[in-house]
């Protein structure tokens, strides 16, 4: 195993998903919740949002990647992962910082969904008026 100086633990965030990121030194093997990638996450465009910080900064072969997702939809787990693994890369090396905050990676989604209101059927949906 890799040596304890060289682990880099983050976390990634998006709406109710929550995502512990373990980078390690290694050759781009990537597995979430003791799975493949490719069997975690089915549709191709999670994989390309999870990968997309090792391709923008080049370093897809560099780092192997633990992961841990619990909370919300696929979609809020892959970008939850995402965000964690652009931290995780920024931890590794400042020089990368400008390229992921140009593209938005280093930013939580402050996105929440809005808690239900009695007399509603949902947040913001009312009964249907009636005239007479």
């Amino acid at each position: 195993m890799a040596d304890k100086k060289q682990t880099i633990w983050t976390t990634g965030k998006r709406k109710t998903a929550i995502a512990r990121v373990r980078l390690v030194p290694g050759n781009g093997v990537v597995t979430v919740n003791d799975r493949q990638l490719d069997d975690y996450f089915p549709r191709p465009t999670s994989r390309m949002r999870i990968m997309e910080p090792f391709e923008l900064t080049e370093t897809r072969d560099q780092y192997d990647a633990v992961i841990t997702v619990t909370g919300g939809g696929v979609s809020a787990q892959a970008d939850a992962v995402r965000h964690g693994i652009s931290r995780g890369l920024v931890t590794a090396s400042e020089a990368l910082r400008p390229a992921l905050r140009k593209n938005g990676m280093l930013t939580r989604d402050p996105r929440e969904v809005e808690r239900k209101k009695y007399g509603r059927h949902k947040a913001r949906k009312r009964p249907q008026y009636s005239k007479r």
